[in-house]
């Protein structure tokens, strides 16, 4: 069973920064593309950012685009999301998931993901 362990989230003021880990248990990690979600209350789950299995390739929503940076180290088996110029609006619970195929691509949506972490809180106050 491929166990994944978010940590880092908190309570920070806007314009702060936050680096959310993902540890993965996954022995075969360096083989599978990995995405950062978020969902806030009353909202659906989305995609702000994938990495593709060698960090080659990388995906970010708009609302991020400039602002969140994803990464992988596979030797670790730990993806990371680091958070810049964090905004209220990106207050929500944060999970990482893990694609468990052959893709080469950086998938965005929820079911293309197949293990889940538990989510970490964010909080961005004004």
């Amino acid at each position: 069973q491929v166990q994944l362990v978010e940590s880092g989230g908190g309570l920070v003021q806007a314009g702060g920064s936050l680096r959310l880990s993902c540890a993965v248990s996954e022995r075969t990690f360096s083989s599978y593309a990995m995405g950062w979600f978020r969902q806030a209350p009353g909202k659906e789950r989305e995609c702000v950012a994938a990495i593709s299995w060698r960090g080659e390739r990388t995906y970010y929503a708009d609302s991020v685009k400039g602002r969140f940076t994803i990464s992988r180290d596979n030797a670790k088996s730990t993806v990371y999301l680091q958070m810049d110029s964090l905004k209220p609006e990106d207050t929500a619970v944060y999970y990482c998931a893990l694609n468990y195929s052959p893709t080469r691509d950086t998938p965005v949506t929820v079911y293309e993901y197949n293990y889940w972490g538990q989510g970490t809180q964010v909080t961005v106050s004004s």
